[in-house]
């Protein structure tokens, strides 16, 4: 594992913009500070709309300064941070945030946990994921506030993958949970900060990149230094969340907090069609990636070996056990279900 430390050097870098906030707030303004696991160009869609949002309808009542990438801590330290309360709300996944739930490893990339981006929401929703979370979160002094999905997790490479065996010695960056399944198949998981991705790969230190769709690889930069985009995913949505410092929280007045969520809403509610659009638009139209593909029947062995996977976190605990039986649950109604919902 690589780590390199980045600290904010100015306390207005990356504050997002509040258009109704003056200079001089009122004397009992509620300000609470905000870190969101994306960099500058892509918290322009995930995260900045929201919070602009909420910063122009809250007014003189509360403002959220809006921090991106390890600018006021590492990602990896988010958790920590906002459990002390030094940041008081944190966009993210379990993963990359390092909670120290039971439900850590399902955040971010958990393999073929959803074929879909509407996958996660139902899964939350209607599935009783939320009730899990919320539990979990609670007892570690956190609030779990939202969860919704993000892209599919593809590969973004220097060389073509068209085989299994083209993984094989790839460094690449991408998500705790998702590295350490995919390092079966013999790609070399690492980790970096977010804001150096891009000249990792320009310098040779990395071979590619796990993260993202292609909208991410567009939006952000990387599809400048990668030349293929691997059709074939190891999840279909990444799930995220909105959290909160349980204290800050509570000391909100409820209309606040229902602001709050609203502005959260919308936040999952933009991302499901800028994503879904963004990755079709991307593959027919855009010019700066060659698309690649391993075959089905090879294919299915990454799928198979993700059930087995599912298995060996199940057997780690309870909580783990509920939640995988729930997407084993899921998944089989939606096979059944047939087209739309899945395709065989």
């Amino acid at each position: 594992m690589t780590t390199r430390r980045k600290f904010l050097k100015t306390a207005g870098v990356g504050v997002a913009a509040a258009p109704l906030a003056t200079p001089a707030l009122a004397q009992n303004t509620i300000t609470w500070r905000m870190q969101t696991y994306a960099g500058p160009a892509l918290a322009e869609h995930v995260i900045d709309p929201a919070i602009k949002m909420f910063n122009q309808i809250a007014g003189d009542r509360m403002q959220i300064e809006l921090f991106y990438a390890d600018q006021l801590v590492p990602t990896g330290e988010l958790f920590r941070a906002m459990q002390k309360g030094t940041i008081d709300a944190v966009q993210s996944d379990d993963d990359s945030m390092a909670s120290p739930t039971e439900v850590t490893v399902f955040g971010g990339y958990f393999p073929f946990a959803s074929r879909y981006s509407l996958d996660v929401p139902v899964l939350f929703n209607q599935w009783g994921l939320n009730e899990i979370w919320d539990e979990e979160y609670s007892k570690v002094g956190v609030k779990h506030i939202s969860a919704g999905a993000w892209d599919p997790c593809h590969f973004a490479t220097k060389d073509p993958i068209n085989s299994l065996a083209d993984m094989k010695g790839k460094r690449i960056f991408t998500f705790p949970t998702a590295g350490r399944f995919l390092s079966q198949f013999g790609v070399v998981p690492v980790t970096l900060p977010w804001e150096d991705i891009e000249v990792a790969v320009q310098t040779g230190e990395l071979d590619g990149i796990a993260w993202s769709g292609i909208t991410e690889d567009y939006t952000v930069g990387w599809a400048d230094v990668t030349n293929y985009f691997l059709t074939n995913n190891v999840s279909g949505a990444w799930a995220g969340h909105f959290f909160a410092n349980m204290d800050r929280w509570n000391e909100l007045p409820e209309d606040l907090q229902t602001l709050f969520k609203v502005c959260c809403d919308q936040s999952h509610y933009y991302r499901q069609w800028w994503y879904w659009g963004g990755e079709a638009n991307l593959r027919v139209n855009g010019t700066k990636m060659q698309l690649t593909s391993i075959p089905d029947e090879e294919w299915v062995t990454v799928e198979e070996a993700a059930v087995k996977f599912w298995d060996e976190v199940a057997a780690e605990s309870e909580t783990k056990a509920k939640v995988v039986d729930i997407f084993k649950r899921y998944n089989a109604e939606m096979l059944k279900a047939g087209r739309p919902y899945r395709y065989t």
